[in-house]
């Protein structure tokens, strides 16, 4: 079974939904004085991103069927376009954009393998014709 890739049409995300944490791979250790000193727990740390995104009628049925049919409502793994760098274009050391031999911009290509997180998208209405959907995802390693 092949894994599910972002839809290409939602690609545009708010900037103020936009959050990142890593998980925490510590585990604490129990100290009887002085500061708390950890230890890891795990070596493979996932990030957890919360987004959010304004939908036109059309872009809400891309998302819905998305998330309801080829993403099994959430249960499925996906892949996305790392919306902090894909299509950006590269740049060299003097912040001059890097071209091909005939002239087309070289672009970066970065996704992510993601899960969903642990409440299901959430709907809310703006304005009069459009929707925002908010939602987490987690950033495999």
């Amino acid at each position: 079974m092949t894994i599910p890739v972002w839809p290409n049409e939602l690609d545009r995300f708010e900037r103020s939904g936009w959050q990142v944490q890593a998980q925490d791979g510590r585990q604490k250790r129990s100290n009887d004085a002085g500061p708390p000193s950890y230890r890891r727990r795990f070596s493979s740390i996932a990030k957890g991103v919360s987004l959010s995104i304004v939908l036109t009628r059309n872009e809400k049925e891309i998302f819905d069927r998305f998330y309801e049919q080829d993403c099994a409502h959430g249960a499925r793994e996906f892949w996305m376009p790392d919306p902090t760098t894909h299509g950006w274009q590269l740049l060299t050391h003097e912040e001059e954009g890097m071209l091909v031999e005939n002239g087309v911009p070289l672009l970066i290509a970065e996704r992510w393998l993601c899960t969903w997180g642990d409440t299901p998208p959430s709907e809310s209405i703006v304005g009069q014709v459009r929707f925002r959907k908010s939602f987490n995802v987690w950033v495999l390693p």
